[in-house]
């Protein structure tokens, strides 16, 4: 029988060879986790509700069936942990925001609801930016996540939570959503994998809309090959989305199987020049420019490719993330949707004053800023010189990617230019915070594939991440050349980046190949 602490260091692949073949029940490896949770989360704070009793229910009924032959998911038994923005029945679903700390969801999430299927125990709900605003976990209503690698440091935003959860080994698994960054970022900066699929390839139904056409749900996993297992559950037609893509899932985990081999011959690799610039620090390079080694290494062509446009994603993406929020958001006022709050001030109960007593009681400042930033770029004139401009900018870089991809197989960047940024230092203000993002917001804008995998240590002894983007709908490339950077680099390493992470909490973490 394993112990605690080798049963959460295994990788997802691994603790499912061990549920199959018996050496570990479901519930012990779910209690395990649920161990973990209890041991650390009051220093990591990755967690916003828990589901121990269901959990251990799904693990115990997972057992059952196990014992009585039955035909399972190749993850069942493997628990999950879900960002708080996507709809969970019974379990409380907030945004990270007070205008829905007490909403309890009558109804469930698509890939919430395929997990389930697969007989995945849900352990709990991560915390997350507001309505994922941010780029730090900082704007949470209920407090900041904290980085496991360093816990006076941000762990990326807004799916900090689930990033943290990982790097915490509080979770093997977990979802998120990345709207212009936000699993891959995380990813990158507490050492773990964040894949964000093609858009419109995995449900967004029952997901709490940010920017629609930017918002996708996507795996975020501590190995490759565990974010493949993951996106295979949740990828697929969704007739309740009217987004969903009715095609075939891209055979990722026999791509992140191959990648692993090491064998990247005949692979062409674009590294993108606008995305090397001067902000980026000094191990962040020198990081990136080991990860082009391995690849070279490892059979892959290296060319370099220009975007020029993609310098605009930022602000692109600024205006039109605040537009489509504003409207998104419109809904939660205290009357049709959210928390309920009557004017205090002497002002007569009515739909205005309930409405500004409402938001002004339930929104965060960073929500505050977008929501009237959108209003703004959507009034009068401004919605030409503003979003209309936005669009046609967006659609450039689409066109540029797309170029691109007729040169080389996958395009590749450091995916943020700097490791975690210290609690409390985040840059104020909607656009300062979204420089961090810079490197992934293209993906959104194209609706492409991205992920971002563990390259190392940078600055303050810090993890750095890689970012790869594959054509749409080629998102089973980016898994080949990840699990062949990732096999290269623990090579070099010796071991997962994950073992050298400074101890934390009472249960010590074996971590294995």
């Amino acid at each position: 029988m394993s112990t605690a602490g080798q049963i959460i260091g295994l990788s997802a692949a691994q603790l499912s060879e061990k549920l199959r073949a018996g050496e570990v029940s479901a519930v012990e490896a779910t209690q395990a986790h649920l161990d973990r949770i209890a041991a650390v989360d009051g220093a990591v704070h990755a967690f916003l509700a828990r589901s121990d009793q269901a959990a251990l229910d799904t693990a115990s009924a997972i057992d059952r069936q196990r014992a009585a032959g039955d035909d399972l998911h190749p993850l069942a038994g493997v628990p999950i942990a879900l960002k708080d923005n996507i709809v969970t029945k019974g379990l409380t679903t907030t945004c990270g925001s007070r205008m829905l700390s007490e909403w309890n969801p009558v109804y469930t999430a698509t890939v919430a609801q395929r997990v389930q299927e697969a007989g995945m125990p849900v352990l709990g709900k991560t915390n997350m930016d507001e309505f994922a605003m941010g780029s730090s976990t900082e704007t949470s209503a209920f407090g900041p996540t904290h980085n496991p690698w360093n816990v006076e440091h941000h762990p990326g935003g807004s799916g900090g939570g689930s990033a943290a959860a990982l790097a915490a080994f509080s979770a093997p698994l977990a979802l998120g959503s990345d709207t212009g960054g936000s699993i891959r970022q995380p990813g990158a900066i507490t050492g773990t994998v964040g894949v964000k699929p093609t858009y419109g390839s995995v449900s967004r139904f029952g997901v709490i809309a940010m920017a629609s056409s930017l918002d996708q749900v996507g795996p975020a996993a501590r190995t490759v090959l565990d974010a493949a297992l993951l996106h295979e559950v949740i990828a697929g037609h969704d007739p309740n989305d009217n987004t969903s893509l009715n095609v075939a899932v891209p055979p990722v985990v026999a791509a992140a199987r191959e990648g692993a081999t090491g064998d990247l011959r005949g692979v062409r690799v674009g590294v993108i020049t606008e995305l090397q610039g001067a902000e980026t620090q000094e191990g962040v390079r020198l990081r990136f420019a080991e990860s082009l080694d391995a690849l070279r290494q490892a059979g892959a062509e290296i060319v370099e490719v220009s975007c020029p446009n993609i310098g605009s994603a930022v602000a692109v993406y600024d205006v039109l993330n605040a537009a489509e929020a504003s409207s998104n958001l419109a809904r939660f006022d205290g009357m049709r949707f959210g928390r309920r709050v009557e004017p205090t001030d002497g002002r007569h109960v009515t739909v205005d004053t309930v409405m500004s007593a409402s938001r002004g009681d339930g929104f965060g400042a960073e929500v505050k800023r977008r929501i009237l930033f959108g209003i703004y770029a959507l009034s009068g004139d401004n919605y030409d010189t503003y979003f209309r401009s936005a669009q046609r900018v967006r659609s450039l870089i689409a066109q540029e990617l797309a170029a691109a991809f007729k040169a080389v197989d996958v395009l590749v960047s450091p995916t943020s230019p700097a490791t975690a940024n210290a609690l409390g230092s985040a840059p104020e203000g909607n656009h300062g915070s979204l420089l961090g993002d810079a490197a992934t917001i293209s993906a959104n804008l194209a609706g492409t594939p991205a992920m971002s995998v563990p390259a190392g240590l940078g600055d303050n002894n810090l993890p750095v991440g890689l970012q790869i983007i594959a054509p749409q709908m080629a998102d089973d490339r980016m898994y080949r050349v990840g699990a062949a950077l990732e096999t290269a680099l623990q090579e070099r390493w010796g071991a997962p980046l994950l073992a050298q992470i400074p101890a934390l909490g009472e249960v010590k973490v074996e971590v294995s190949l």
